[in-house]
């Protein structure tokens, strides 16, 4: 009973940490992310302009005139650009009056302007969407701040987004972002639609939000219910004002200049925000990139149940050794199960469930091998004064070989029984009497072991001895005669012994019968003992009984005498009590 409720215990506590999305349990998951999804490699089509520190100094210090700017977007053209994306906001008219030669070159080729969110409630104009299904899901935008309507007349415009998660880390951006209005687009998706020719974006969503996003020309990009995308670090080629090696190639420009721009922390290191921008532009482009499905959580919660059940029979079932290495085997697949999936671009996480089945195991192992050690000291307790040191270490190490409850054995039974006891314990003192029969005792009992049979219990002057049980034994009846011969020999060495004390020697009736039993532990719930009953077992007591009448210290019943490799004399048929018929009895020559 506290086996399972202990199973029920683990199963509330482990699952409660994933049910809730426990923010440590969140952090340990994305860190798994981030340590095993794959590095991609560059698309190709982009570049980073890095504008330096040394480039800010050879300008005459920060800000650069738009002048400035104009000249740097004319001269990546005519190093071959296709495109400059400027990952900076330009939402007051330039002081040096740069804007007319910053709007006309914006105007020579595909150009992004940034905006960046601000808490004003002001939305840029939305951007045209059809919508697959309900229109739900996705985050909101509190508001942006734009660039100045000179410059939107020639550039398109996108939020440079960097939320970050729980563990402050941006990893996961969204490719829309919902308004009052509609969508607007973020920054490294707007990219893609102008170099794709597209001017609309298309949403499919389902019943917990979006579930893709699709720019014309391009597959579609499954994204998360509130439209985000994890981001694949790729190290996109960078460049600077000098070397400018942008031919062919999309360029994100922004300051690496210290004070500037912000760095964001990411999984990679600190990021200006025109490289994580960039980053989300190749992420969009990678085919099956990395992505957490909206069934993700149902897929671990089932994982964690299903593993916490095998991982618990396994070990409970098999016993500890082959429990173990079974268990271990289940949670390698298991952890191999999440390493595939995530390598496919699945992210499903395995981590808790890893750590439930490790916590899962130990209890299930500290309650087993509390179980066993329990049972294996209850078996020296109940055997080491009835069997030899051996079998009981036997016993320990295999408690199997018990079946506790009763099993149907094939078994010798010994019984004796000291002669005359009535009238010794009247004519001896009490101390005499105890003397005397824990000495024959203690001589049957040595009998006993030595030929490996178990002292089943004593009964007054009575003793009571099993061969072949609870360990298995070969000529369990030649065993059990051989034992009955030793007894009456230790009897003569301890008559011996009385005589020399004043004592009246003692006399042993021995009865020895085979046959198929009843043995195990046996008594009520809170008091047993390992005993047998049966016929056989009654049978083996009569012919003890029965020694006096037929005038021999040993009787021996048939199915003892035709499988024993002795010679013994038949007797005369013995008529006992419980039978019809006499038994056919022997004894040795």
């Amino acid at each position: 009973m506290t086996k399972w409720l202990t199973l029920l215990g683990l199963l509330g506590v482990l699952t409660l940490p994933l049910v809730f999305q426990l923010t440590p349990l969140e952090i340990l998951k994305l860190k798994t992310f981030d340590s095993l999804v794959t590095e991609e490699k560059p698309s190709g089509y982009f570049t980073i302009l890095n504008i330096t520190e040394e480039d800010i100094a050879d300008e005459g210090g920060y800000p650069l005139s738009r002048q400035t700017l104009a000249q740097i977007q004319i001269n990546l053209l005519r190093k071959g650009a296709i495109g400059v994306g400027w990952v900076l906001a330009f939402p007051q008219p330039d002081r040096f009056g740069g804007d007319f030669e910053f709007t006309e070159s914006l105007a020579f080729a595909p150009s992004v302007l940034a905006m960046f969110e601000n808490d004003n409630g002001e939305y840029p104009p939305t951007t045209g969407t059809v919508i697959l299904g309900d229109d739900k899901g996705g985050l909101n935008s509190k508001g942006v701040v734009e660039n100045i309507q000179v410059l939107k007349n020639n550039a398109n415009q996108g939020i440079a987004v960097a939320r970050t998660d729980v563990d402050s880390l941006v990893r996961r951006l969204p490719l829309l972002l919902r308004t009052p209005d509609g969508w607007v687009p973020a920054y490294g998706t707007e990219v893609l639609k102008i170099l794709a020719g597209a001017d609309t974006y298309v949403i499919k969503t389902n019943e917990n939000g979006l579930e893709e996003i699709r720019v014309k020309g391009l597959s579609p990009v499954p994204v998360d219910s509130l439209g985000r995308k994890w981001i694949s670090w790729v190290d996109t080629p960078q460049t600077d004002l000098k070397e400018m090696d942008v031919e062919n190639k999309f360029v994100f420009v922004g300051f690496t200049a210290k004070g500037i721009m912000p760095q964001l922390a990411t999984p990679v290191g600190l990021l200006e925000p025109h490289k994580i921008q960039a980053a989300l532009a190749e992420s969009i482009l990678i085919e099956n990139s990395p992505y957490i499905p909206d069934y993700s959580i149902a897929v671990e919660l089932s994982l964690l149940l299903i593993s916490i059940l095998c991982i618990w029979a396994l070990i409970n079932f098999f016993g500890i050794t082959f429990g173990i290495v079974y268990a271990v085997l289940f949670m390698s697949s298991t952890g191999f199960y999440g390493y595939w999936t995530i390598q496919q671009g699945v992210l499903i996480d395995v981590t808790w469930t890893l750590i439930s089945q490790f916590i899962t195991a130990s209890t299930a192992f500290y309650i087993r091998f509390r179980e066993q050690y329990k049972l294996r000291q209850q078996i020296k307790k109940q055997f080491e004064h009835y069997l030899d040191p051996r079998q009981v270490k036997e016993l320990q190490k295999n408690p199997d070989l018990l079946k506790l409850g009763g099993e149907k054995r094939y078994a010798t039974f010994l019984f004796t029984d000291v002669r005359g006891f009535t009238s010794m314990s009247e004519k001896l003192e009490p101390e005499e009497v105890t003397y005397i029969m824990n000495k024959a005792l203690t001589a049957q009992q040595k009998a006993v072991q030595k030929h490996g049979g178990m002292v089943d219990k004593y009964i007054g002057d009575a003793m009571m001895a099993i061969f072949n049980a609870p360990i298995d034994q070969d000529f369990h009846e030649n065993k059990a005669i051989d034992c009955a011969r030793d007894i009456q020999k230790n009897m003569d060495d301890l008559n011996y012994e009385l005589s020399h004390k004043g004592l009246p020697p003692v006399a042993i009736g021995v009865g020895i019968n085979t046959g198929y039993a009843v043995i195990g532990n046996m008594g009520s719930e809170s008091r047993f003992d390992y005993t047998a009953i049966g016929d056989a077992v009654n049978t083996g007591a009569r012919l003890e009984s029965g020694t006096k009448e037929a005038g021999v210290d040993v009787l021996i019943g048939y199915s003892t005498a035709i499988k024993s490799d002795y010679q013994l004399k038949e007797l005369e048929p013995l008529s006992v009590k419980g039978k019809e018929k006499p038994l056919q009895v022997y004894t040795w020559s």
